[in-house]
């Protein structure tokens, strides 16, 4: 064996509320992919945090290609030559593409050649982006791809990648899948975190498993299956969902030609769009990042309010001209796919996030029904298993995958009417993931109309009762589930989906039949 590329000996590291590591010892050879696995807040982003320099353990050693180091601060980190891309993105939002990877680069570089170079790699790896967009102008998927241009210009010898595929597609997974092989096959060693074992059992060739803080197991997960890497992970599979068939309701959510020009140079216009949800169905819309998504979620929450006032209606009323709250009081509750910011007040507590969306917070008298809340609070930890300190602790003191949990879980104890969930499952563990998918199945037997925008393909098969794909900001028709195919969906989503005539002439001597090939050629949109 070769000297380790890195090697953790007994690193612990203890908050006020949780002890994240515990004796945690971890070893990376030069050019290997190794996969660190564990359920949301079994210590994994705190670890990776200790060794990109960005929080100091209380106890243990770090040892870099032999040799003893003490990374004070990821400046530090970078000049060894190890770069991180955050599951929380670390992005200025009014600076561009290009400003923000310039921060983290040599001083010597010029703007102009950052630039270029974004462009070159960007082209190199598919990964699509411009290099003069404002930040606060991307999508969560967009960013992504920012922060992993941003660690390969660095030419890192190892790569720290935490949830990287989290909102990228199955194709874009795929030439990303390219990019980090290559990497490793020149000697980059790459620390791999996901929630995706399928993933971890293609691309790794080494796992270690936390649980509570601590290594439970050391594997080489090619050996392993999906099942038995979840009872490394959580001590059991996750449950089986049960997808009934069932007739859907009436009409809960109708958008009719919905036309709405892009409020910023770098957004996407709305074009036509046509969608109805029922009550008892699970819809579900894939798409790429940033092809109208983040334009019809603001339209449907009421954060966009320009649109024709019966272009959205809501139970038969006319509601795009509506804000938040007035769909609130209506039944409309909506998950966002960005959690903190707009999904939760990151210095607020858990009990006072609540306030976000629950109408009766606040009494009559005008005090805050604190008490109330704590309890609210309380009873979504316990149901959907959130890792945090208790009702009061901060929402950004939370894991990623913790915080979804209680955001997800919030709007869902609300007893919606009509459930808007954007990313539901993003960055959550298999066991979480499951437990949220089946709440919303609960919810749609008991009749709740479920629009869910995601690009998990898998997570929108599982739990879709149709499917929409949004490309270019329109959508396509909408297509059973069961008759849907990961192909068709895939295909859609560069924008070429067949649109059925509205009727065929009858046959005559001069207008014969179409042959069964033409007319299933019909018209490219």
């Amino acid at each position: 064996m070769s000297t380790p590329r890195l090697q953790l000996a007994h690193i612990t590291k203890r908050y006020p509320a949780v002890v994240a590591n515990s004796d945690v010892s971890l070893n990376v050879q030069p050019g290997e992919t190794h996969a660190v696995l564990g359920e949301n807040g079994a210590g994994k982003s705190t670890l990776m945090k200790i060794i990109y320099g960005s929080v100091k353990p209380d106890e243990g050693s770090v040892m870099w290609n032999g040799q003893p180091v003490h990374i004070r601060n990821p400046q530090e980190a970078r000049a060894l030559g190890i770069s991180m891309v955050f599951q929380h993105f670390s992005l200025f939002d009014t600076l561009t593409v290009a400003e923000n990877v310039w921060l983290g680069l040599a001083k010597t570089l010029t703007l102009n050649q950052v630039t270029h170079s974004i462009t070159a790699k960007a082209a190199e790896y598919g990964l699509d982006i411009d290099p003069a967009r404002p930040v606060h102008t991307l999508s969560v998927g967009e960013m992504q791809r920012v922060e992993i241009i941003r660690a390969l210009l660095t030419n890192p010898k190892l790569l720290i990648l935490d949830e990287p595929t989290s909102v990228l597609t199955p194709q874009a997974v795929e030439k990303l899948f390219v990019v980090l092989k290559k990497l490793s096959s020149e000697g980059c060693s790459i620390l791999y975190i996901s929630h995706k074992l399928h993933e971890i059992r293609e691309l790794c060739s080494a796992c270690t498993v936390l649980r509570g803080g601590k290594v439970t197991g050391v594997c080489n997960p090619q050996g392993e299956t999906n099942a038995s890497l979840s009872r490394l992970m959580i001590g059991a599979e996750p449950p089986a969902l049960e997808h009934h068939a069932r007739a859907a309701g009436d009409v809960v959510l109708k958008v009719q030609d919905l036309h709405l020009p892009r409020e910023d140079m770098f957004g996407v216009d709305l074009d036509g769009i046509n969608l109805e949800v029922r009550a008892g169905e699970v819809v579900g819309i894939a798409g790429v990042s940033g092809n109208g998504q983040q334009e019809l979620l603001y339209a449907l929450s009421g954060e966009d309010t320009r649109a024709p006032a019966s272009s959205i209606q809501v139970f038969g009323k006319h509601a795009a001209r509506l804000g938040p709250a007035p769909r609130r009081a209506m039944g409309v509750h909506f998950v966002p796919e960005e959690r903190l910011g707009r999904g939760a007040v990151p210095t607020l507590g858990l009990a006072h996030n609540l306030m976000l969306t629950r109408t009766d917070a606040i009494g009559k008298s005008g005090w805050i029904k604190v008490k109330a809340l704590e309890k609210q609070a309380l009873d979504i930890i316990r149901r959907f298993n959130v890792k945090a300190g208790g009702p009061h602790a901060a929402a950004k003191s939370l894991s990623g995958g913790n915080l979804q949990k209680f955001i997800v879980g919030r709007e869902i104890d609300a007893k919606p009417k009509l459930l808007i969930v954007s990313q539901p499952t993003w960055g959550v563990d298999v066991g979480a993931a499951a437990q949220i998918r089946g709440e919303i199945l609960a919810l749609r037997d008991a009749g709740c109309a479920v629009l869910v925008v995601s690009e998990e393909l898998e997570e929108l098969f599982e739990i879709s009762d149709r499917m929409h794909v949004i490309a270019k900001g329109r959508l396509s028709p909408s297509i059973e589930r069961a008759r849907a195919t990961v192909s068709q969906i895939g295909e859609w989503m560069s924008g070429l989906w067949v649109v059925q005539p509205l009727r065929e002439p009858a046959p005559t001597a001069l207008n014969p039949a179409l042959s069964q090939g033409e007319r299933e050629k019909g018209q490219h949109a």
